[in-house]
C-alpha cells in the first residue's frame, strides 16, 4: 500500500506499539525547563534569520496564557506523543489516517464554502500529516481544559465538555459508518445553536467590499492597491519578481476543473503580512492582490500566501506520510491534506516554491470568522460548542478515507473507529480525558518554565 511506500523503522517500531495498545496514556506531570527551552529554540532558530521580529512576536503572544503557548508549541505535544504510551483504541487501520495536526479550538470557525454554504468548519491543515485518529481528539481535549480554566470553568464541569466533545465525535462516526453521509455533511445555522449559529450568521454577513476596504486602496490612477500599515509591509523588488515569477506554477497547481482564465490571477499588488496566528509567525506570510473574475476594482481578489514547513506530526512518526504522496513539496502536503477534510473546497487553493520556499496559497475569503473561545462562558454554551467541534473532527476523518482517495488511506475510517470504541465507549472517554486531565497539567509546568525563561531573557530563538 502506498501510505507504507518510504516509512522510517521508528515509525513501523511505533505503529506496532499502537496496534498492541496495552499500555495506559496517562504519564505524571514533571518540570523540565532546560528541555522546554531547548525544544523552542531548535524549532524556531531556523526562522530567525529570516523574519525575528515575528518570533519576538511568537514569544510575546505565546506569553499570554497556558492555551496561547499550546497554539505555539505543537511541535512540544509531537515531541510528546513519540514517547507517551499508545492508546488502546487504535489499531492497524486507524493509526495512519488523515490529521488535521493542531487540533484546536481556535483553528475551527465560520466560513463560505465554494457551494455558497455559510458553515461551521475546520480553517488550518498547516499540520496536517497521517497519524493515529486519537492524537486529533487528544490535542483537541487537551485545548477544551485549557480554555475552560481560562474562563473560569471548575475543572469537574471542564472534563465534562471533553466527554460531550468525545460523545459528539463517536456518535457522529457511528451516523457515517455504512453511508456516504459525511460527503455532504455540514454544520449551517439551521442545525447549530448558540455561540457556532451566531458565528455562522456573522461569517454570512460579511462582504468582499468590507475585505477591499480593510486591505486596500484606490490610487490616484484608480486602481487599487493595498495599504502599508506597521502589519502590511512592502516587499523588495527582488522579493516581488520572485513571487510574479512563480505565480504559474501557482496556477498550475490549481485542477483544470477550477482553473479560471490567465487574466484572474493577474497580479496587482504584495506585501509582507506581519503578526498573524501564533504557531506560524516566523515563517513569511504574503498576500497578494489578484484581478479577480473581471477588470473592475470592487470584485479583486486577494490570495494568503503561508510559508509551510514539515508538519509537527512528522516529529512523532517521521516518513509515515511518503513524499512522493507530494511530492516533497509542503505546499502541496497542506494543498492535498485540505481538499481531504474539506468538501467544496476554495477554487484558489494551490501550491508554489518561491527560492526554495514551499508556500500553500488559497484565497482570504471576505466570509471567514474565527472561532473565539471566551464567548463560551457557561458550562453550557461550552457543551454546544464542543459538541460541534466533536461533529466537525469526525467529519473531517471521515471524508478524508478512501472516500478521498484509496491508495492513501485505503479503509472507512468511520467504519473502523466504531468498530473498536462501541463496546466501549465509557473506558475510550475516561482514557482520552485522563491523558488530557495530566498533559494539560505538564502543559501548565511547560508553560512556567518558558515565562520563567522569557523573563530571564534566555535565547528561545
Amino acid at each position: 500500500m502506498l501510505k507504507f511506500m518510504s516509512i522510517s523503522i521508528s515509525a513501523i517500531i511505533f505503529v506496532l506499539i499502537l496496534i498492541l495498545g496495552f499500555i495506559s496514556p496517562v504519564q505524571s506531570a514533571t518540570l523540565r525547563s532546560t528541555w522546554v527551552e531547548n525544544e523552542i529554540y531548535q524549532y524556531n532558530h531556523p526562522f530567525a534569520a529570516q523574519l525575528p521580529q515575528e518570533l519576538a512576536t511568537k514569544m510575546q503572544k505565546m506569553k499570554a496564557s497556558p492555551f496561547a503557548f499550546y497554539r505555539g508549541t505543537s511541535h512540544i505535544f509531537y515531541r510528546d506523543m513519540q514517547t507517551l504510551p499508545s492508546s488502546g483504541f487504535v489499531n492497524s487501520s486507524t493509526s495512519a489516517i488523515w490529521l488535521e495536526g493542531d487540533m484546536h479550538l481556535q483553528n475551527l470557525g465560520g466560513m463560505r464554502d465554494s457551494n455558497d454554504n455559510n458553515v461551521f468548519d475546520t480553517t488550518d491543515f498547516d499540520e496536517s500529516y497521517l497519524g493515529p485518529y486519537v492524537w486529533d481528539l487528544r490535542r483537541m481535549a487537551v485545548s477544551i481544559l485549557l480554555a475552560a480554566k481560562e474562563n473560569g470553568l471548575s475543572s469537574s464541569d471542564a472534563q465534562d465538555i471533553v466527554r460531550n466533545f468525545l460523545d459528539a465525535y463517536l456518535n457522529k462516526m457511528s451516523d457515517f459508518k455504512g453511508t456516504n453521509d459525511e460527503l455532504s455533511y455540514h454544520l449551517e445555522s439551521s442545525n447549530t445553536n448558540g455561540v457556532v449559529k451566531d458565528l455562522i450568521q456573522k461569517a454570512s454577513h460579511e462582504s468582499r467590499s468590507k475585505l477591499l476596504t480593510k486591505y486596500t486602496q484606490l490610487n490616484n490612477s484608480n486602481n487599487r492597491i493595498f495599504q502599508t500599515t506597521s502589519k502590511f509591509q512592502p516587499v523588495s523588488n527582488n522579493t516581488y519578481s520572485d513571487i510574479a515569477g512563480a505565480m504559474s506554477s501557482y496556477i498550475a497547481s490549481i485542477p483544470s476543473s477550477k482553473r479560471y482564465n490567465s487574466s484572474y490571477y493577474a497580479l496587482k499588488d504584495i506585501r509582507l503580512k506581519l503578526g498573524s496566528g501564533t504557531g506560524s509567525l516566523g515563517k513569511y506570510r504574503y498576500y497578494l492582490l489578484i484581478e479577480g473574475p473581471s477588470s473592475a476594482t470592487d470584485d479583486d481578489r486577494i490570495l494568503e500566501m503561508k510559508q509551510e514547513g514539515s508538519s509537527a506530526v512528522a516529529i512523532a512518526l517521521p516518513g509515515l506520510l511518503p513524499t512522493s504522496v507530494y511530492g516533497n513539496q509542503e505546499g502541496a502536503r497542506v494543498t492535498i491534506a485540505t481538499k481531504a477534510m474539506l468538501s467544496n473546497t476554495d477554487p484558489l487553493l494551490g501550491y508554489t516554491t518561491v527560492s526554495s520556499i514551499a508556500f500553500m496559497l488559497h484565497e482570504k475569503s471576505p466570509y471567514q470568522v474565527d472561532f473565539d473561545y471566551t464567548l463560551l462562558t457557561t458550562k453550557s454554551k461550552f457543551m454546544d460548542a464542543t459538541g460541534y467541534a466533536g461533529k466537525i473532527v469526525a467529519k473531517n476523518h471521515a471524508i478524508s478515507d478512501k472516500d478521498y482517495d484509496a491508495a492513501i488511506i485505503p479503509i472507512s475510517v468511520d467504519k473502523e473507529v466504531t468498530d473498536i470504541v462501541s463496546s466501549k465507549k465509557a473506558v475510550f472517554k475516561d482514557e482520552i480525558v485522563n491523558f488530557a486531565v495530566n498533559y494539560a497539567t505538564q502543559l501548565e509546568y511547560d508553560y512556567t518554565s518558558f515565562v520563567n525563561a522569557y523573563k530571564q531573557g534566555r535565547q528561545l530563538y
